[in-house]
């Protein structure tokens, strides 16, 4: 008993020993490097991470990879930056150009970090997140039972990444839960289609803008030919919907606002401390569609390149925003390829819409402001079912109209058609429903007032 207990003391004893040779060691380094952080050399800052590196790789507890360290030290740094910027090793550096492309796998989910808080930017629209019912502004606080606390975003992402059919199980809380729920997804194939249009009704087309990609203003072009083509002439008034989109590549998003403001007038300008950083975006000659009346939806879920898009549309007065306030990230994220196919994503501007307005965590205010609303979902035949009109009472007048019959039967076919062809579209959009209620309503305004 006694000589175990002497084995143990001596144990104890050399562990202390080995711990206070520690203590003054990186005592003694640490006084020495603050002493010349104080006099600003970079250069001695550089010594003391080089000490403490090669402190771990001598003495902590496991060997350690040398490139691990140098990645988990660049995430460090540019975490404490700001939310956007970020290190991608050469694995996530490639996912990113495929991203930009609009095909990638996963749930279909942009996210940043808002107080510490991994949050939801927007789901993307006929994702496995879009349909589980994630949420613009969403916290999520786990990812299959691991914390996201404190976890980067590239960390998030590739925990969130996988095979095609496997599940993933995100705690959510969000405004209105009284405690956080779990939400289980499968994973999929992401093909995100950049532009959707259709025709809402006679002269009033809708596009939807899901992701700035490469080929937005390309497929832009082909949507609003598409519409003019299927109206047999140009549009009376246009619906733009950046609802829950969360942004995309710069370029993309000057060239949209390009279609719809007259050449050299701005667009969009950036200041930064570089002198790269700083530049003034113009609308072009050329492709410019007629001034008909616009209304752009945003909301909570609308970033970036589609606040770039509403702001300058505002601006120039081309197009009224209605909806909810939008995300509110102004700042420009410039992509670096490094010397080993990795790459890094570095926050080198902040953008300002023509009028000098920085939107940074503001957001775009709405001209008009519309929250979402769920609908009832009531068939046409129902609501026509529950009203009780003139027609419907006993021994009512006939119509005597002296115009043609016929003409009138067919106006109400077609008036039907119409009408059919916008509950389609709309469904229970109330937003897209009060946005062609007001393009229906400036257009019936123009043909009002004395002589008309």
């Amino acid at each position: 008993m006694f000589t175990i207990g002497r084995k143990k003391k001596k144990v104890v004893v050399g562990f202390a020993l080995v711990v206070a040779v520690l203590v003054v060691f990186i005592g003694i380094s640490t006084q020495r490097h603050a002493a010349a952080e104080g006099k600003g050399s970079d250069y001695e800052s550089i010594e003391l991470f080089t000490d403490v590196m090669a402190i771990i790789k001598k003495s902590y507890v496991d060997e350690v990879d040398t490139k691990k360290l140098i990645y988990g030290a660049i995430n460090g740094m540019l975490s404490s930056l700001d939310p956007h910027s970020s290190f991608m090793s050469p694995e996530t550096y490639k996912e990113m150009k495929i991203d930009t492309k609009g095909a990638f796998g996963g749930l279909g989910i942009e996210i940043s970090t808002k107080d510490g808080v991994l949050t939801v930017i927007s789901p993307i629209e006929d994702t496995p997140a879009f349909k589980a019912g994630i949420k613009a502004g969403d916290q999520i606080l786990k990812i299959d039972d691991k914390f996201t606390k404190d976890l980067n975003i590239n960390e998030a992402v590739k925990r969130m990444r996988g095979p095609k059919g496997t599940k993933v199980v995100l705690t959510i809380m969000r405004e209105g839960f009284e405690k956080p729920q779990d939400f289980t997804l499968v994973r999929d194939v992401i093909q995100v289609k950049s532009v959707r249009s259709r025709l809402l009704d006679d002269g009033y087309g809708y596009v939807r803008i899901a992701q700035f990609q490469e080929k937005t203003d390309e497929d832009l072009t082909k949507a609003l030919k598409s519409l003019k083509d299927e109206n047999k002439g140009d549009l009376k008034g246009l619906v733009l919907d950046l609802r829950n989109d969360p942004g995309g590549l710069l370029d993309q998003a000057v060239r949209v606002v390009d279609h719809f403001i007259a050449e050299g007038q701005m667009v969009v300008y950036t200041e930064g401390r570089e002198k790269d950083s700083k530049m003034q975006f113009t609308a072009k000659k050329g492709g410019k569609e007629p001034n008909y009346a616009i209304v752009v939806l945003i909301n909570g879920g609308s970033a970036s390149a589609s606040e770039i898009v509403a702001g300058a549309l505002q601006d120039h007065k081309r197009a009224i925003i209605m909806g909810t306030q939008s995300f509110g990230k102004g700042s420009v994220q410039t992509i670096i390829p490094l010397s080993d196919d990795s790459g890094l994503r570095l926050t080198t501007a902040r953008y300002y819409t023509p009028k000098g307005r920085s939107i940074q965590a503001k957001g775009i205010t709405p001209d008009i402001t519309v929250e979402r609303l769920e609908l009832p979902k009531e068939t046409a035949e129902k609501k026509e079912f529950m009203h009780i009109r003139e027609k419907d009472l006993e021994h009512h007048f006939e119509n005597e109209d002296k115009t043609d019959q016929g003409a009138s039967k067919k106006d109400g076919k077609k008036e039907k058609a119409a009408q059919q062809k916008i509950d389609d579209a709309l469904k229970n959009d109330y937003q897209a429903m009060r946005a062609l209620d007001l393009l229906k309503g400036w257009d019936i305004l123009k043909t009002m007032g004395p002589g008309k």
